[in-house]
Parts: C-alpha cells; structure tokens; sequence
C-alpha cells in the first residue's frame, strides 16, 4: 500500500514579514516597530506583552488593518493586505476582525443592544437579522437583561462585556483586544479573561496586547516585545 502524501501545514491567517512602521515627528521620526515577524494561526491564542512605548498597540493595529507597515509585508487570511484597495480593507475589518477596546469606545447615545448592532450597518448581513444576532451575542456575554440600557447605566464591566459582544456579533475570524482588562477591578478582569478564554476554546483566533502579566499568563503563546522588536517569543511551537 502506498502511504499518502502528508497534509500540508494551513498558511497563517497573520503573516506580517520583516514590518516597520516610522512615524514623522518633530522635524524627525520615531521607529515604533522594527523588522517585526509574526505568524498566527486558525484558533491560536496569543499575548503580545512588553513595557509602554514598546510598539504593542502599533503591532495590534498593522495586524488589525487600522494602521499599515512603513515597510515589510502582511499577508492576512492569504490576503497581501497593501494590494488592498480601502474599501476592501474595510469590509476586512467590519466582516473578519473584531475589536475590543480599553475603553470600551461605545456609544453614549445608543442602547446597549443598538451599540451591538452598529457593525451590521456596514456588512452584508440583512437588516432584518440584526436585533436577532445582536441579542445572540448579549446573551452569550450574560448581558440580555440589560439590552435596553444606555452605556451611562453599565459598570466597566458590562461595558467591557458589551464591547466584546459587539465584537462578536458579525462572527468574525479573529478577535483583537487591546488592554481589554485595563479599566477593569481585579475581580471583573477575571471575568473578562475567562469571557476571551472561552472564545478562544470555541476556536476563534484572539490575540490579545496587555500589560496585565496574569491574563498574558493564560496564553498559550506570547511575543514580548521592547523598543519595537520582538525580544523574545515563549509558547512557540
């Protein structure tokens, strides 16, 4: 009998190559990441962890199509991200990539399940699914009770948890939080960690920047990085 061929590896859903980002200030510039290399995974959980000014936030942002590379190459979801026209990077981000935030960033104005609900207007989902998703995902957090709040009426937690609900709700690929536990007390912080844990375990891919050395603990995988490099990587495999 003839052995089959093995399966080959799937390609990463991230692959940033060799990336920089320089910003212009002062009259001069400021490298904020240098030479950065990193591939992820389907389902992988990963903590990027270093001191401030270390190009965290920088990174989650070139991974996430908010910012893009001075130079170096990104590939995402088999994607070369600068042959991307801004449209398509924007239906990249609102249909593939959920974002939770310190700061919850909803909006003041809007009920809890409204807040939910604004990613759908810019994707393909029909109008009528909306409330329908949006309440999926509120329960999924424990939140559906407080639907009808405005933010204003929420502790750091629920907001946070709203947050990751409206981060959710266009079931997209990867989730990106940036110091999600920052604002939080220990005890809700815990909370959220185990809300990003079990996502994780469903099989979303979630990276995670953080200061907070437990919840960078819980990653199976974590990049450190100072002055804009990757100065060591634990958990690879």
């Amino acid at each position: 009998m003839t052995a089959s061929a093995p399966t080959p590896p799937a390609a990463p859903v991230v692959d940033l190559r060799d990336a920089s980002k320089v910003y212009a200030r002062g009259g001069g510039s400021v490298v904020a990441l240098d030479g950065v290399s990193v591939a992820i995974h389907e389902g992988e959980k990963v903590a990027i962890m270093g001191p401030s000014g270390s190009g965290k936030s920088t990174l989650l942002s070139i991974l996430g199509c908010l910012d893009r590379p001075t130079r170096g190459e990104y590939r995402l979801f088999g994607d070369e991200v600068s042959a991307l026209s801004d449209d398509r990077l924007s239906r990249v981000r609102n249909e593939r990539i959920g974002f939770v935030f310190q700061s919850f960033h909803l909006i003041p104005q809007l009920t809890v399940l409204e807040n939910v609900e604004t990613p759908l207007v810019y994707g393909p989902v029909p109008q009528a699914d909306w409330r329908a998703r949006a309440l999926e995902c509120l329960e999924r957090v424990g939140l559906l009770a407080r639907s009808d709040h405005r933010p204003a009426e929420l502790s750091g937690g629920e907001a946070q948890r709203v947050a990751v609900a409206r981060a959710l709700v266009t079931s997209p690929r990867m989730l990106l939080a940036d110091e999600p536990t920052g604002n939080l007390d220990s005890h809700t912080g815990e909370e959220i960690a185990d809300l990003l844990d079990a996502l994780h375990r469903e099989g979303r891919t979630v990276v995670i920047v953080t200061h907070n050395e437990a919840l960078g603990r819980r990653a199976p995988r974590t990049l450190h990085l100072r002055d804009g490099r990757v100065e060591r990587e634990d958990g690879a495999s």
